[in-house]
């Protein structure tokens, strides 16, 4: 990885952890809407959103004290979802889709945490649901937005 390469991703991972932290009422539990998941279509654009985005979740993840279950596959997730946003741009789909990888694992893996992890009290499709709602709004509400004044 070049210096510039390694400086974006390191960027990203502190604007993502701090973004995280610092909104931590509205970025976790059961009603989430976690902002710096906008940050998630960065991948579209470059190949060092990669490890920014998992080094973020995982940092942010550690401060906010999550229990080990969290960090690890929420961290995960995000990487999943990273590279799969990746591989749309490689595969010369649509911007449109970049928010979807991690509306989807993120609503599947942090959905089962909720539930087995946190035992929130609902069931698995309620917290598939509930992630689901947040991540589109995240990802499509502010990524999307994101991701056109990026391309600029």
């Amino acid at each position: 990885m070049k210096t510039r390469e390694l400086s974006y991703a390191a960027l990203i991972a502190a604007v993502y952890a701090a973004l995280t932290v610092g909104l931590a009422p509205i970025s976790f539990g059961l009603i989430q809407c976690r902002v710096a998941e906008a940050l998630c279509v960065l991948p579209f654009l470059t190949g060092a959103a990669v490890p920014g985005l998992f080094a973020g979740c995982l940092l942010a993840n550690l401060l906010a004290g999550a229990p080990a279950p969290d960090v690890l596959f929420g961290s995960l997730a995000t990487l999943v979802s990273a590279l799969l946003t990746y591989g749309i741009r490689k595969l010369g789909c649509s911007k449109l889709l970049a928010p979807l990888p991690p509306v989807l694992v993120n609503a599947a893996v942090v959905g089962a945490l909720l539930v087995y992890v946190y035992d929130v009290g609902v069931g698995y499709a309620a917290a598939f649901l509930y992630v689901f709602v947040g991540q589109a709004a995240a990802c499509y509400g502010l990524g999307l937005p994101l991701l056109a004044l990026l391309e600029k």
